[in-house]
């Protein structure tokens, strides 16, 4: 790789990490996979924002998406560039004792998994346990459109 490729790398990897929005989004994807709607939900932002910020992350390298129905997945993906990584792990080992991004991951863990979920994400899928009800949901939606 050459010198100059390798410094672009590094300077769009410090540039995906140079906004408290992406840390953030980063912060509650530390431990696994998150809907998108969970992130709007969690960190009061628009789907709009929320969506650039993930496209500057999955630009970066640093995310990536899975498409499940009609919802977007994301996780975090280790850099290749070792330096990367390693900055990577610090960042989110710091973030982590965080008070502030403890309490979004906190917020995130009531929004994804609490017994009463919010009326905005009310119809969103919970992780690991919506994909048989997601059939039916598709199935019930497909049958109102139709009619």
């Amino acid at each position: 790789m050459s010198s100059e490729i390798y410094l672009q790398e590094l300077e769009t990897f410090f540039l995906a990490l140079a906004d408290k929005t992406r840390l953030r989004l980063l912060n509650l994807m530390r431990d696994g996979e998150v809907c998108v709607c969970f992130f709007t939900e969690v960190l009061g932002e628009s789907q709009p924002k929320i969506s650039r910020h993930l496209a500057y992350l999955r630009n970066a390298g640093l995310v990536e998406a899975r498409r499940d129905g009609k919802w977007m997945h994301y996780r975090i993906v280790e850099p290749e560039n070792e330096v990367a990584k390693r900055v990577l792990r610090e960042t989110l080992d710091g973030l982590k004792e965080r008070e502030e991004m403890q309490k979004d991951y906190e917020n995130l863990s009531i929004a994804c998994c609490g017994i009463s979920v919010p009326v905005t994400i009310s119809r969103a899928p919970k992780p690991d346990t919506f994909a048989q009800a997601n059939m039916s949901y598709e199935r019930e939606e497909l049958d109102t459109f139709l009619l």
